[in-house]
């Protein structure tokens, strides 16, 4: 059987962890940061996991990174 492929840009945009979790970055945080709160930018700092209805959908993206 040939392999599966990867969608490239789901291995551009997410990573999984070593224990199974969809790491993503934020979002919200392209434009518009002068109407956003103070609060919303600082918790918007960094990567995210995705629940898991959302990891779901993304690990049949990437079937070689489970």
């Amino acid at each position: 059987m040939p392999k599966m492929k990867t969608k490239s840009s789901a291995k551009k945009r997410f990573k999984v962890t070593a224990t199974g979790k969809v790491l993503a970055g934020q979002a919200g945080k392209r434009h518009g940061m002068i109407k956003r709160t103070k609060k919303f930018i600082r918790d918007a700092r960094g990567n995210t996991t995705l629940s898991a209805p959302d990891a779901k959908i993304v690990k049949g993206y990437m079937p070689y990174d489970r």
